[in-house]
This record gives C-alpha cells, sequence and structure tokens, in this order.
C-alpha cells in the first residue's frame, strides 16, 4: 500500500500541470478554512470597555507623531511575556487599536514601548524629554523636538481628518466632525468650550495646557496629549476583578 500511495505520489510529481492543479486546490481549501469563518461573526476584534475613538487633539498628536517618525523607534506592542508585562504594564490588546489607522504596534525598541506611556509622566516631564532627551534620559540617543513648542498646531484640516477615519470605520458622528476645531481648543485648554460636553463625547479625555505655554497652541500640546492617552482607556484593574467574580 505504502509503495503503491509513493508511486501515485511520483505521477503528480513529474506532471507539472497536475501538480499545479492539486497545489491550488490544497491554498484554495485553506484559504477557504481561514477566511469563509469571518462572515459569519460580526466582528474580529471584540470590544472592551473604555476603548474610545481619538479626541481631535488627541488625532492631531498621533499624526505628529507619525509624521516625525517616533513609531519607527518606540513600538506600542507589549507581547505577553513576563518581562514585558513587569516593566512596561498589561499586554496589548487588539481592542485598543481598532480605531487605528495605520496602527503602530510594531517590533522595533531603538527606544521603550509606549502603549503604557499615558500618566507615567507628568507634563513637564514630557516637555523636558521632547525639549532636551538627555537632560531627563542621559543615555538616551532620542533626538530634540524643541521645534514643536514653536509651531502653531493646524487646525482648519482637523475636521477631514476626521472623516477620513470614518469613512473607514471610526465611529465619528456628525456633531464630532463639526465640532473638531471647537474640541481641539476645549482639550487645549484654549478658549472657554465645554469642556464637560467633551468628556461626554469622549469619555476620559484630559482637557488642560499640555505645553506649558497658555498663551498659544502647539504641536507640543498636541503630541504631549496623544502621549498621555496611551494607554489609559481600559481599566485593567477592573477587568480583572469582573473575572475573578465570575
Amino acid at each position: 500500500m505504502a509503495i503503491s500511495f509513493l508511486q501515485k505520489h511520483k505521477v503528480i510529481e513529474r506532471n507539472v500541470m497536475l501538480l499545479m492543479v492539486f497545489a491550488l486546490l490544497v491554498v484554495a481549501v485553506g484559504g477557504i478554512v481561514e477566511i469563509a469563518p469571518l462572515f459569519w461573526i460580526k466582528e474580529t476584534v471584540p470590544k472592551v470597555d473604555g476603548v474610545r475613538p481619538y479626541t481631535p487633539l488627541e488625532l492631531a498628536g498621533r499624526n505628529i507623531y507619525i509624521r516625525e517618525g517616533c513609531s519607527l523607534c518606540h513600538s506600542q506592542m507589549i507581547r505577553p511575556f513576563r518581562d514585558e508585562v513587569e516593566r512596561y504594564g498589561h499586554y496589548s490588546l487588539a481592542s485598543e487599536s481598532m480605531y487605528d489607522h495605520p496602527f503602530l504596534w510594531g517590533s522595533e525598541r531603538t527606544g521603550p514601548d509606549l502603549a503604557r506611556v499615558g500618566g507615567r509622566y507628568s507634563d513637564e516631564w514630557h516637555r523636558q524629554h521632547l525639549t532636551d532627551p538627555r537632560s531627563v534620559v542621559p543615555e538616551s540617543i532620542m533626538p530634540g523636538y524643541a521645534f514643536l513648542a514653536d509651531r502653531n498646531l493646524d487646525l482648519p484640516h482637523i475636521d477631514r481628518d476626521l472623516t477620513a477615519l470614518r469613512d473607514v470605520g471610526v465611529p465619528y458622528s456628525d456633531d464630532d466632525i463639526k465640532k473638531a476645531v471647537t474640541d481641539v481648543l476645549t482639550q487645549g485648554d484654549f478658549g472657554d468650550g465645554d469642556k464637560a460636553e467633551l468628556a461626554k463625547r469622549y469619555p476620559g479625555a484630559q482637557s488642560r495646557d499640555f505645553d506649558g505655554n497658555p498663551g498659544r497652541l502647539t504641536e507640543m500640546d498636541a503630541l504631549i496629549a496623544y502621549l498621555q492617552m496611551l494607554g489609559t482607556q481600559v481599566d485593567f484593574k477592573k477587568a480583572a476583578a469582573r473575572e475573578t467574580a465570575k
């Protein structure tokens, strides 16, 4: 029986067309097995309490973060290994990046992972670190970004960013898009906007002067607002307590 099987296998190996047909069949079956189930489930990434779209100011900061290449040296992906969890915090969940376009998980760590950097340092620490990295981390090889504090934040086009993200599935409402510029000013403590109303639409949004210069709204404000939000949306202690209760 084994010899018969080997003989048949040789026939397939020696016939290019036959081998190609069988290879295509195997790939097709494997593809169907992996892809077909996705059409019968509502979501491939389960939602987690607390995860929300970025505020316009946080989104502007994220755009600057990408523009300046920060994601090339800092990952936002804590893997479920003991050493990583002990150093950075709870491992990353897919749901935390469900509104990221593009996502910034990565694996390069010239600098530390930033998935849980929000609230770990003060605004002043971030300002100093971005201005002169070696003043707070002597061994750092990161370039300085002092110029961000001298650049006014570009506001007129922020609503277009929200519109583009809504087109790919981020649940921004018409009201969110209409109020985008106002929301940026409100969260940056620039003007007299309604912070409570902003927090209602974006739970947990931090509103204050982030760059230490209340006289203007800068790219430094936006970037720090983004950094201070990273990893703060999911309350892992409450989640763990619920799991224990079950």
